[in-house]
């Protein structure tokens, strides 16, 4: 076996590989052309961040069983083409949390006592204590943006200064919740409370651009920031205007939306904090990076199940009755999440044929859409029960021979009365989600879907295709659901574009609906 290092690791790692006697290959140094050209030498690939294990690549990879990540992030893995090509994709999603942690913290600090802004001005020949006085973080609220891995580490170090915690996560219980010290509150109670904000979010479609100018005015005037998770989250602009205009008390950021950067306009500000994205920079966390990212790629190569394997393709073990469901089932955890906005107790239900068969899977597949959306790291159907039982979800299956007007159907209730449902038609097993909220439609799932729920009433259906057509979005598809003439309705449509979080909001008070959500499925589209 032959495995390729493209980006460096820990020497404690390679050793790992070439003890096991595996032929390993540092070539921290190749061109992209140089890499396509060797790729299909070898049986694994090992890279960090930078390197692209694209569509390209992989398929001149002809003899590639794995490729490693060292890190958490698999952004730059074309995972799509990777499963079907039969390519274990495996990362090492603990091994920089604490660094991460830490690097709040850090950037915490500094930007509350104005470290580097009286640094260089004491370097540069000015002796001015007045100018740079800081603030204690004792006393001070802080509002945490998800309770994951690192969230919880950084919540542990804020409560040891004496800091009133608060966080927002839809999936992490309030019993968890008070076992760490933390409150939970609504988003937008967290930024009016908060003195200091750290996100800890994934980057998707529903958190890009989630902190913008509207988010920010709604902050103290002297509050900061801290983003040590992804770029894009916050939108950079808007808050470097907040700064300038004295709207913002400043910020300590580690990522940006494009990386590598050098020109920003955060970057001319005194009370902004900016490290070259180092959260996981630490000789502990690339040392721990290293000897996982060795220790998967060799059970992988053994064909041993590799813990953190992130695409694990679990469709060949599974019955023909069951395979078609796997894909709908983590669509509809997906959707449940986004109308649910949290969950901490879920009954799966299995009806009709479907109940029958060994559904274990399907409820893995269910889990690892409900958390995909909310989680920091990768969730798999290795990881997803770990990663529920960390956020103190609870959930159980059920089972009945009875489908109502299907043969199958599988339906997701949460605790506090959200729930979804779908089944699988045809002879091309085509994929219908069946409810929402308990309203029967009978539609195909797409990229981009929204759901309102409102009064039943004349003129609604033309006021959202007025307020979409006006943006420049076409309707695909439109479903309305209802019990009775008059009640309350759902409407269920298809977009063929994104709908942000400003339309979301036109639209619903355009048409008086009492709810409005926006669902971009493509990350399940898998």
């Amino acid at each position: 076996m032959k495995v390729l290092v493209a980006e460096t690791i820990a020497d404690a790692g390679v050793a790992r590989l070439r003890n096991e006697g595996i032929e390993v290959d540092v070539r921290t140094d190749l061109s992209r052309e140089q890499l396509l050209d060797i790729i299909g030498d070898y049986d694994a690939l090992i890279v960090r961040s930078a390197t692209k294990a694209d569509a390209e690549l992989l398929e001149r990879g002809s003899k590639l069983k794995v490729v490693g990540r060292a890190g958490i992030g698999v952004d730059n893995v074309d995972l799509e083409t990777a499963t079907r090509r039969g390519v274990l994709v495996v990362n090492a999603p603990q091994s920089n949390v604490l660094s991460a942690a830490e690097h709040t913290i850090a950037l915490m600090l500094a930007q509350a006592r104005n470290v580097p802004a009286a640094d260089a001005a004491l370097k540069s020949g000015r002796w001015d204590r007045t100018k740079y006085e800081g603030v204690e973080l004792h006393g001070k609220t802080l509002a945490i943006l998800g309770l994951g891995r690192v969230g919880t580490l950084v919540a542990q170090r804020a409560l040891a200064f004496g800091m009133r915690l608060i966080a927002w996560d839809p999936f992490v219980s309030k019993q968890r919740a008070a076992q760490m010290g933390v409150e939970l509150v609504e988003m937008e109670d967290a930024l009016r409370q908060a003195d200091f904000l750290t996100i800890h979010l994934p980057k998707n479609s529903e958190t890009t651009n989630l902190i913008t100018k509207k988010e920010l005015s709604l902050m103290k005037r002297d509050a900061r920031l801290i983003n040590t998770s992804r770029g894009g989250i916050v939108h950079e602009q808007d808050l470097a205007e907040a700064i300038s205009k004295g709207r913002f008390g400043g910020a300590g950021l580690d990522v940006f939306e494009k990386e590598p950067t050098t020109s920003s306009p955060l970057f001319d500000l005194e009370q902004v904090v900016v490290t070259p994205h180092l959260g996981a920079s630490t000789h502990e966390a690339q040392d721990k990076a290293g000897v996982t990212i060795a220790e998967q790629v060799s059970l992988a190569l053994r064909g041993e199940l590799a813990q953190y394997a992130v695409n694990v393709d679990v469709g060949r073990e599974l019955s023909d009755a069951v395979r078609p469901f796997v894909g709908l089932a983590e669509r509809l955890g997906r959707v449940f999440t986004a109308i649910a906005e949290g969950g901490h107790s879920v009954r799966i239900a299995y009806k009709g044929a479907i109940a029958g068969e060994d559904t274990r899977v399907l409820t893995l597949a269910v889990l690892k859409g409900m958390l995909g959306a909310v989680v920091h790291e990768p969730v798999t159907f290795v990881n997803a029960p770990l990663m529920a039982s960390e956020r103190g979800v609870t959930y159980a299956e059920t089972k009945t021979t009875t489908a109502g007007s299907y043969v199958n159907e599988i339906e997701i209730v949460g605790d506090e009365g959200a729930t979804v449902s779908g089944t699988i038609v045809g002879a091309r097993d085509e994929e219908r989600i069946t409810g929402v909220f308990d309203f029967a439609i009978d539609m195909p799932p797409g990229s981009f879907m929204c759901f309102l729920r409102y009064d039943d009433r004349p003129g609604v259906i033309g006021a959202i295709g007025t307020i979409l057509g006006g943006e420049g979005i076409n309707i695909a598809d439109m479903r309305v659901g209802r019990r009775e003439r008059g009640g309350e309705a759902l409407m269920a449509l298809t977009v063929d574009q994104p709908v942000d979080a400003g339309l979301l909001d036109k639209l619903a008070k355009g048409s008086g609906a009492k709810d409005a959500r926006f669902i971009d499925l493509r990350e399940t589209n898998r």
